[in-house]
């Protein structure tokens, strides 16, 4: 156990790779033909698999979200690669086996007053379950509620298999 003041903490409140999210990548590129590409070949250099990504792009700039199946590998090729970067917490939720899943999950989250971000399905999800990435206005809140209604919901050691 850890102590802070008065108050005991245990370690499973530490942020570890069994903590129910997952992280992202942000990553900041030029919006230019093959600069993607570049992104990607150094991932797979490094035996990195890319397990989900989404790109938001303009005229003068591209946002390259990206979940990776090692995160701590990834920032080492960001800070090698000098590129700009920022890590965030995604929810990665296992999709229910019934003809809406998306609705399902939607109303499940909005029963809850939460509100979804963005949202993007994995590329390689866990044991060919299909599972969805989203980004949400209250991590703890919406982990909580999904899976009091008995839905998976995904941590970086999931992604690792």
């Amino acid at each position: 156990m850890s102590y802070g003041g008065e108050a005991e903490i245990g370690f499973s409140t530490a942020r570890g790779r069994d903590w129910p999210s997952v992280r992202q990548f942000s990553v900041f590129l030029e919006n230019r033909v093959g600069v993607l590409l570049d992104l990607v070949r150094k991932f797979e250099a490094s035996n990195n698999r890319i397990v989900a990504m989404t790109v938001v792009e303009n005229a003068d700039c591209a946002v390259i979200r990206l979940i990776l199946r090692n995160p701590e590998r990834a920032k080492e090729i960001f800070e090698l690669s000098r590129l700009p970067v920022i890590e965030s917490d995604l929810l990665v939720v296992q999709l229910p086996e019934v003809s809406q899943p998306l609705s399902v999950i939607c109303q499940t989250l909005l029963a809850a007053e939460l509100n979804i971000h963005y949202a993007y399905p994995l590329m390689l999800p866990p044991r060919n379950i299909p599972a969805l990435a989203i980004h949400i206005d209250d991590l703890e809140t919406a982990i909580a509620t999904l899976q009091s209604q008995g839905y998976g919901v995904l941590t970086e050691r999931d992604l690792e298999e």
